[in-house]
């Protein structure tokens, strides 16, 4: 397999969702969250990085070594992968990123396509509809990292970058690739094109012109996906491993009604834990007392769930203590803690909740690469380590899935499944 396209996910759940899809279609997909495991031996490699909210700087390190990485291994196309809404703060990190991606590779300007077209978010004339209604107006605006105020991510992104961000809209992509190159020429000096996705059409033809021209590409998952299918096409994908076995527990750092019905859905069976984050004592103490707690139900060989939020009342407790992203990082920092303490304790499956969190529960047991399991009836989300001391895992965005999901994962895993 020759190493044709490198693409690097701002967070880890977005990653893992990418390498679902495209193990479903087909297509072999190594996930990594270490650009030491860049080796080459695949056309296509994943990379989770933690970029999405972080300090520009700190981003801009691991997007520097990420894709060091995949031109050292031969990867030549890249995809920076953003969410579907391109979740970002008018600070950054999508157009620092950009801006770095086109010097790194000497190549402008560099195509942006956001939008999740089968999950009702779309752009349209460069405003971005999530779930049928602008942003502005959307659950979104509530966000707690990254609150959607502005609608119009072309003025958004502006923010972001000092190079201008020109707009291809849905009555130039709907005509196909020749009209939209023609667009492009139209608007001159960019030094970032953002290109509608008002419905699965456009996206089709977004991802025909950027297979055929681009190697730099910021996309959202489903753009990400068309656009390494149609660079790629289907090739033999490698027998997949089982899932291990063992105590399984689910983390929540996340916030919100939908992981909260989960958790309320989940404690009909199984006990739950909440720590409060805005207790002043030291991370590894609060693990710890959650750990104590933990083992009663290890004992027990009873799954449990351990969450650093109870409800709106918690969060704007700890916020005001905080800040938001001071609690969130609390929040990922103990659960981080304890899933490395419940590890040593022989915890093998853990169901993780938050794009965030997930990120830093993988981080803090030093898992450096898995192998994404292909989308299946819970969606995606599924993954294991490869080797003698499997671990699995199903990470989880904040707003994924139905009230019973955390039960549903817990059983698929007993059984086997994806």
């Amino acid at each position: 397999m020759r190493p044709t396209l490198g693409i690097l996910a701002d967070d880890f759940t977005g990653a893992l969702m990418v390498a679902c899809y495209l193990e479903g279609a087909g297509i072999y997909a190594p996930l990594v969250f270490d650009s030491a495991a860049i080796d080459g031996t695949s056309s296509v490699v994943v990379a989770g990085a933690r970029t999405r909210t972080v300090a520009v700087d700190d981003a801009l390190t691991q997007v520097e070594a990420f894709a060091d990485a995949f031109i050292r291994a031969g990867y030549r196309a890249m995809v920076y992968k953003t969410s579907a809404g391109f979740d970002s703060t008018a600070d950054g990190n999508i157009g620092q990123v950009a801006d770095f991606l086109a010097d790194r590779l000497e190549l402008r300007p560099v195509l942006m396509a956001a939008g999740f077209p089968s999950f009702n978010i779309t752009t349209h004339q460069g405003y971005l509809f999530y779930r049928g209604r602008l942003v502005s107006e959307s659950i979104k605006r509530y966000d707690p990292l990254t609150p959607m105020s502005d609608p119009d991510l072309v003025r958004f992104l502006s923010l972001q970058t000092p190079h201008k961000v020109g707009l291809v809209d849905h009555s130039q992509v709907r005509k196909g690739p020749v009209a939209i190159n023609e667009a492009i020429l139209r608007l001159g000096d960019c030094g970032h094109v953002f290109l509608d996705v008002s419905d699965e059409a456009d996206l089709a033809a977004v991802c025909a012109f950027a297979a055929g021209r681009g190697r730099v590409f910021v996309a959202s998952d489903p753009v990400a996906v068309e656009y390494t299918k149609l660079l790629l096409g289907q090739q033999q994908v490698k027998p997949a491993p089982s899932h291990a076995r063992g105590p399984a527990v689910v983390l929540a750092g996340t916030v919100g009604p939908v992981i909260g019905r989960q958790l309320d859905a989940f404690s009909c069976f199984y006990p739950v834990l909440t720590v409060d984050i805005s207790d002043p004592r030291p991370v590894e103490s609060l693990a710890a007392d959650a750990l104590e707690w933990a083992c009663l139900h290890l004992a027990a060989d009873r799954p449990f769930a351990v969450a650093t939020s109870a409800g709106p009342d918690d969060v704007a407790r700890s916020q005001t203590f905080l800040g938001p992203i001071g609690a969130a990082r609390r929040a990922e920092s103990i659960l981080g803690t304890l899933a490395r303490l419940l590890y040593q304790k022989g915890v093998r499956r853990f169901v993780v909740a938050g794009g965030e969190t997930s990120g830093a529960v993988v981080s803090s047991l030093l898992v450096k690469s898995v192998r994404a399991l292909p989308e299946g009836p819970l969606g995606t989300g599924f993954c294991v380590t490869e080797g003698a001391d499997r671990t699995s895992f199903f990470l989880k965005p904040g707003k994924h899935g139905g009230d019973g999901l955390l039960l549903d994962v817990l059983r698929a895993m007993e059984n086997g499944d994806s």
